[in-house]
């Protein structure tokens, strides 16, 4: 939701500080829960589908830490991610889901690994989408230091959280320890 953001706020010439406009961009975005969709889920801004190489470009990266900085602007995404998960289980994703959005999920964990094993992972996702992929290293310890300096929402493990470092792990491997997190810690229905 936040790089839809940085998307629009850049195909509209919205500076990066223009709460009140990012605000208004916001109401333009909407998440369409698909399970047929690669990751469950697809975003449209103003009727059209945005795809993964238009996400993750350059320049929505360069700019994506500066816009959810904003209080403004993350009260309006957290109120719609609440909105998103009301009434249903539902597999959450983001750097403040656990602190933020859902705090009294059942079950939290904090994914994470090493700045070298998500830059290769990245890098595959970008070349997979057709996007170029240069400067990685950089972009993801930029983006993390912004993301953990922020006075709203720093990213940080949520208390109760279950920490998975992911460095040596397959996709496969992760979503075993979280099955297996979620099944220890779950309560039964």
């Amino acid at each position: 939701m936040y790089r839809s953001l940085a998307y629009l706020a850049q195909r509209d010439k919205v500076h990066v500080d223009d709460v009140g406009a990012l605000r208004d961009e916001i109401l333009r975005i909407r998440v369409d829960l698909d399970a047929g969709a690669p990751l469950g889920f697809r975003i449209f801004a103003d009727g059209t589908e945005l795809d993964e190489a238009t996400l993750h470009s350059t320049r929505v990266t360069s700019i994506v830490s500066r816009i959810a900085a904003h209080a403004g602007v993350r009260e309006m995404m957290v109120a719609e991610q609440r909105a998103i998960a009301d009434d249903r289980g539902i597999v959450m994703a983001g750097r403040d889901i656990g602190t933020v959005v859902l705090p009294s999920a059942q079950v939290k964990v904090f994914l994470t690994a090493s700045v070298a094993a998500r830059v290769e992972r990245r890098r595959a996702q970008l070349e997979h989408a057709g996007v170029p992929a240069s400067q990685l290293a950089h972009e993801i310890e930029e983006r993390d230091r912004l993301d953990h300096d922020r006075a709203v929402a720093p990213l940080v493990p949520a208390a109760g959280a279950y920490i998975v470092d992911s460095s040596a792990m397959t996709a496969e491997q992760v979503v075993d320890a979280i099955a297996e997190i979620i099944e220890r810690a779950a309560p039964r229905r």
